[in-house]
């Protein structure tokens, strides 16, 4: 199974061109890479009346010829700068109207493009590439669902490893390594790890709390797998559950069971987080769940859509997000349980399998 990199440039380019542009630079090295195929850096893509044309630099001339075979290249060497580069690149093109990722850019950026004689005219066009990327094909699901696997094979062979000096710095680090030792190109973000007190910082960073000292740790974690991310959360109970954890860990599960099963093609995103919201408000702790319920994610660990207030778009089949209400209580702890869900034609699907009930 093979990328159509040139059929996403051309759903692409209908978007622009539906809003007045024949011309339009991707500068966002995930939007290249989703575009192109391309796994370097500092390397933008013009696309131009179905002329694609990638812009860089001599550091990445092989590795584009190598990875976007087909494509034209416009290599920049000394003692040429960068915007120097772009202007003579969009003349040559005969540029002169641009629309760009002004999401994306900076202003001194965007002022560089456009300064200079005969330079391009230059406006922002936000969010195409990110509305095209909210729905994964075939490729994509495969690639999440081998991220999702090294995740949890990891996470369970990390848990095996366990001694009682471990500290939350050294489970992050087991994770990245286990990781890496199954295929994966590292975690697809730093790991949390949080035990008893630390574990209501919902993106508290790891440090040297020793695990074994407290009833309870947070863990939300993921690996990158050819480019793809994963991203899941679990809670590690010692030995006996307290009462407390029971009842709190209680609510959470059925507020994230609630949202799975609103998850289908149509619903509206803000819905599926007002069922999970509706459970943890009407058990008292609405004032502690301060996050959306979810979030999309796939080349990055947040992309669209989001399961949040307000958000009225509505789910596509080919979406995949996260679902992950939590509650956090300073002083005492928190409880987040998060799985990685695909909105499928018929509903959806759980993709993520370890055991969430906290006997496991």
């Amino acid at each position: 199974m093979t990328m159509d990199f040139a059929r996403r440039r051309g759903r692409l380019e209908s978007l622009f061109r539906r809003r007045g542009f024949d011309h339009f630079l991707v500068t966002h090295e995930p939007n290249v890479a989703y575009l192109t195929g391309f796994t370097g850096g500092d390397t933008a893509l013009l696309l131009t009346r179905g002329r694609p044309i990638l812009l860089s630099d001599a550091r990445y001339e092989q590795q584009l010829a190598e990875e976007c075979p087909g494509l034209e290249l416009a290599i920049r060497r000394p003692p040429r700068t960068m915007h120097e580069h772009y202007h003579r690149t969009l003349r040559s093109a005969g540029v002169r109207h641009l629309a760009f990722e002004g999401d994306h850019m900076t202003v001194d950026q965007a002022t560089r493009i456009q300064d200079g004689p005969r330079a391009a005219a230059i406006a922002p066009l936000n969010g195409l590439t990110a509305q095209l990327r909210a729905v994964k094909d075939r490729h994509e699901i495969a690639c999440i669902r081998r991220s999702i696997a090294v995740a949890e094979r990891a996470y369970e062979d990390a848990r095996a490893s366990m001694r009682p000096d471990w500290t939350e710095r050294r489970m992050a680090c087991e994770l990245e390594y286990r990781i890496r030792l199954l295929g994966g190109s590292g975690c697809s973000f730093p790991p949390i790890v949080g035990a008893g007190p630390r574990a209501a910082l919902p993106h508290g960073r790891p440090g040297d709390t020793r695990i074994d000292d407290h009833p309870f740790t947070l863990v939300d974690w993921g690996a990158t797998v050819d480019g793809y991310a994963s991203d899941l959360t679990r809670l590690m109970v010692k030995d006996k559950i307290p009462p407390k954890l029971e009842r709190v860990y209680g609510v959470v599960l059925r507020a994230q069971l609630a949202a799975i099963a609103a998850i289908r093609p149509g619903a509206r995103m803000g819905d599926v987080d007002r069922a999970a919201r509706h459970v943890i408000e009407d058990a008292g702790f609405g004032r502690r769940f301060g996050h959306g319920s979810g979030h999309g994610f796939g080349l990055e660990i947040h992309e669209q859509p989001r399961l949040a207030p307000g958000q009225d778009g509505l789910l596509k089949a080919g979406m995949v997000v996260t679902v992950e209400p939590g509650i956090y209580l300073p002083g005492w702890g928190g409880v987040r349980i998060e799985d990685d869900v695909l909105v499928t034609r018929a509903g959806h699907d759980v993709m993520t399998t370890v055991a969430k009930d906290l006997c496991q």
